[in-house]
């Protein structure tokens, strides 16, 4: 008898803490705003958002941006207005919202910067993200083994396309992969033909997939129509990754290069599995996604919010507190894992 009271008990105390969550997460409205749905991680980023904080009981406003700043900035002083809680943010361009962050501010909103670090302002309480600096060192590893540049003298000619010079997380990428490289560039085993090396000179503006493709094609009719081969081409994510591969197809009749990406988008997953691209860094957004729902709902309790970053990302005014995660490198061999049996694609998808 006593044992079935204090399971009684047990049970009525579960429940009640159950309802007590779920009565604080009701009405608690949730912003988040997206950069585009033109590339498909973004889509993504938000389906999976959306999904997990209505799961956990909030209401959830989100919207994308179509890449433009002054429709984000619109957006997200909406999503004020309409009362959020908290505001989760991934900035076309990290210096351009500092009027809605000020109104967030103002109106004593958390705001958590999401896969993008908010910049030049004291409004961001939180950024969740991966490692960008290890994204790029995992391009520049992959590169540095599939030429086996320990091993061998080449020279091996290197082109660079890398991200968008308004996105914060793109000098990451480039200088993780160029610390990596830059001793074998150094040392005579790489050589860019282009000349064109500084994160200037490589940019790509809004990660435009045409910018890309034009770009590379300027650059395969200028150094490489004689014949010379270009044995690697170092690209920040898939779809700059996209763009040199078409502009390599029509232009290009040489020994086939090692190309690097980022996001294992499905397009570029298939090239990889055809051979047009070696490889893409793969960020599990579901991960990044569950830990920002987590944050969230650490923010509206109270509690202390989990960081495991406090000295690296300084948006000009404070260093925000982030937390990391890790990414890793998908390619032909072991995509399967990583993709289909994680439940991140299914095979038909990449048919």
């Amino acid at each position: 008898m006593k044992k079935a009271m204090v399971a009684l008990l047990s049970g009525v105390v579960a429940a009640s803490m159950l309802m007590s969550t779920a009565v604080f997460a009701e009405g608690e409205k949730v912003g988040v705003s997206m950069p585009t749905k033109d590339l498909q991680r973004w889509n993504q980023d938000g389906a999976n958002m959306e999904a997990e904080l209505t799961e956990a009981g909030y209401e959830v406003e989100l919207q994308f941006a179509s890449n433009d700043p002054a429709t984000q900035l619109n957006q997200i002083k909406t999503m004020i207005g309409n009362g959020a809680s908290v505001l989760v943010i991934s900035a076309i361009e990290g210096d351009s919202l500092g009027e809605a962050l000020d109104l967030a501010a103002e109106n004593e909103i958390p705001v958590i910067a999401y896969d993008r670090l908010l910049m030049s302002s004291d409004a961001v309480s939180y950024y969740a993200t991966f490692d960008n600096y290890k994204v790029g060192t995992v391009q520049g590893e992959y590169i540095v083994e599939a030429l086996d540049l320990e091993n061998q003298d080449g020279p091996f000619n290197l082109e660079i396309t890398a991200g968008d010079p308004g996105d914060n997380n793109a000098g990451y990428f480039y200088q993780g992969a160029m610390d990596v490289l830059q001793p074998y560039i150094d040392a005579g085993k790489l050589v860019i033909p282009s000349g064109q090396t500084a994160f200037e000179e490589v940019a790509t503006p809004q990660w435009k997939t045409d910018t890309a493709q034009s770009r590379a094609e300027n650059i395969l009719s200028s150094f490489y129509a004689d014949g010379t081969n270009v044995d690697v081409w170092l690209c920040s994510n898939d779809s700059t990754a996209l763009g040199v591969e078409t502009a390599l197809a029509a232009n290009y009749s040489g020994t086939y290069p090692v190309i690097t990406g980022q996001d294992c988008d499905i397009e570029n997953t298939k090239n990889m599995i055809a051979g047009k691209q070696s490889m893409s860094v793969f960020k599990d957004t579901r991960t990044l996604a569950s830990q920002v729902v987590k944050m969230v709902g650490q923010i509206l309790s109270g509690e202390e919010v989990d960081v495991n970053d406090t000295e690296t990302y300084d948006n000009g005014v404070i260093v925000v507190p982030s937390y990391l995660c890790d990414p890793v490198f998908a390619d032909a061999n072991n995509y399967k894992e990583l993709l289909i049996d994680s439940g991140y694609y299914t095979e038909d998808q990449l048919q």
